[in-house]
């Protein structure tokens, strides 16, 4: 799996098996907004996406910032992995 964050596109763009899965963002107040999911078709989309959410959030704290679940997939990935729930920004749950 390779990650690059391609901040001019506001996306991270994944390469698993030569398909690219794309993570759009944004960034606002030290906040990043997961904001959609686009995986490629004939990718094994549950493994993969958890994969690479795990991938990013490592990116997020890192860096830093908070992560807002504003696409369901990501806020099903929080809901079902409750360790990353610090990552959350305050006043957010699920």
């Amino acid at each position: 799996m390779d990650i690059k964050d391609n901040e001019f596109s506001r996306q991270f763009e994944i390469t698993i098996d030569g398909k690219v899965m794309i993570v759009e963002y944004s960034v606002q107040e030290r906040k990043l907004f997961l904001t959609k999911i686009n995986v490629p078709d004939g990718m094994d989309e549950e493994p993969n996406v958890s994969d690479v959410l795990k991938e990013i959030l490592a990116i997020a704290e890192e860096r830093r910032f908070r992560v807002v679940p504003t696409h369901p997939k990501v806020a099903a990935f929080f809901r079902k992995n409750p360790r990353y729930k610090d990552l959350l920004p305050p006043g957010i749950r699920l």
